[in-house]
């Protein structure tokens, strides 16, 4: 696993209770208004990225693609995991920040 910013601030967000992994939670998060930054892993399907950025554009939550599986599982102590959800507003802005450009 690769350490940087956005990780680590996963992490934080993990540890505060502030994320939530995997599809059905993702889509759960974001269609109760929860959810402040939606991320999918750079390595996921063509099928699964299009799906996030449909889903986020139509709830209109922002997303970006960061990392791999293995680093978003990782960060938040599991094998693998390809899409997580932030469900706090100031944790977000940050790692919409550290996270450069990748944000769409």
């Amino acid at each position: 696993m690769k350490t940087d910013a956005v990780l680590s601030l996963l992490s934080l967000c993990k540890k505060a209770g502030k994320i939530k992994a995997g599809t059905f939670q993702v889509e759960e998060s974001v269609k109760k208004f929860k959810s402040y930054l939606v991320i999918c892993a750079t390595d996921s399907s063509d099928r699964r990225k299009e799906d996030v950025k449909n889903m986020c554009e139509f709830y209109e939550v922002s997303f970006i693609y960061y990392g791999t599986k293995e680093d978003l599982g990782a960060c938040i102590g599991k094998t693998e995991n390809a899409v997580l959800s932030v469900e706090d507003e100031k944790l977000a802005l940050s790692i919409v920040k550290k996270a450069d450009g990748n944000s769409l």
